[in-house]
């Protein structure tokens, strides 16, 4: 049964959703942008500083759960100018074992929530639970 919740650290979704949604297997965490973090606002319009800050959430979120960035599995990425990819690019593969990236997709999408430049996505295994 998937457990549906939100991260204590962030304001509660403005829509219906959760931040993160938990079943036996897989973490799912919904589109995360700095205008979804507090600490997000003074580096928006900086798609390094912004790719920075959300992956750093994603991994806190994620260790919340038991896991790590190196659990991800499927990452989708919206940018608000597709010609940013580059940077984007440097800044993402730093949280990655090279090699070992996440099957992605990235496309570009107008406009994000709060005036951010990215969106990421991200779906990780989770890893395997101990009997109790």
């Amino acid at each position: 049964m998937p457990t549906f919740m939100n991260d204590p650290t962030m304001p509660t979704p403005s829509f219906p959703g959760s931040h993160m949604v938990v079943d036996d297997h897989y973490v799912f965490i919904s589109g995360l942008t700095v205008g979804d973090l507090s600490n997000g606002h003074a580096v928006k319009g900086d798609v390094k500083e912004e790719t920075r800050l959300v992956m750093r959430a994603l991994s806190r979120m994620l260790e919340m759960e038991g896991g790590s960035l190196a659990d991800i599995v499927r990452v989708d990425i919206h940018l608000t100018d597709l010609h940013a990819i580059q940077d984007m690019d440097t800044v993402y593969a730093e949280y990655f074992e090279p090699g070992r990236y996440p099957a992605r997709t990235c496309t570009e999408s107008p406009n994000l929530y709060g005036g951010s430049s990215i969106e990421i996505t991200v779906m990780a295994k989770r890893p395997h639970q101990s009997a109790q």
